[in-house]
């Protein structure tokens, strides 16, 4: 007999999301608070700007940017290194079944938006942008 999953696919998707929101806030906190023992994770003011979580909620990608963008690779690097302490943190102050398994990146998403940006302003660009403007008037 097939075991029915009490959640909706809506409703599971939505706890995906809430739960990588409430990883992101612990990850944030213990950065802030410079609770990690690590002098290149201390100097820096380290932002999460996003987790996600996969359906199982077993694994966690955490996006992570310095402030102005300095040493980025070190400050991943040292992270990575710091990972079973922030996992045990995570797990204590989430308080689910499985405690996610940490994973940490660069956050480019800043750098993508920039790279558009600078499409959107060539001047060939924005002359084709001018035509769709007049065709729509």
């Amino acid at each position: 007999m097939a075991r029915k999953d009490p959640f909706t696919a809506e409703q599971q998707s939505v706890r995906v999301l809430k739960v990588g929101e409430r990883v992101r806030h612990i990850l944030s906190e213990l950065l802030a608070r410079q609770e990690v023992h690590d002098d290149i994770v201390r100097a820096a003011n380290i932002s999460v700007t996003e987790v996600r979580m996969t359906p199982d909620l077993r694994n966690a990608t955490a996006y992570v940017k310095p402030l102005l963008g300095a040493d980025e690779d070190e400050i991943v690097k040292a992270l990575r290194q710091n990972t079973a302490f922030l996992q045990r943190e995570v797990a204590k102050r989430l308080g689910l079944k499985f405690a996610p398994k940490l994973k940490f990146r660069k956050d480019e998403s800043f750098a993508e938006a920039d790279r558009i940006e600078e499409l959107l302003r060539d001047p060939k660009v924005a002359r084709d942008l001018d035509d769709d403007d007049t065709a729509e008037a």
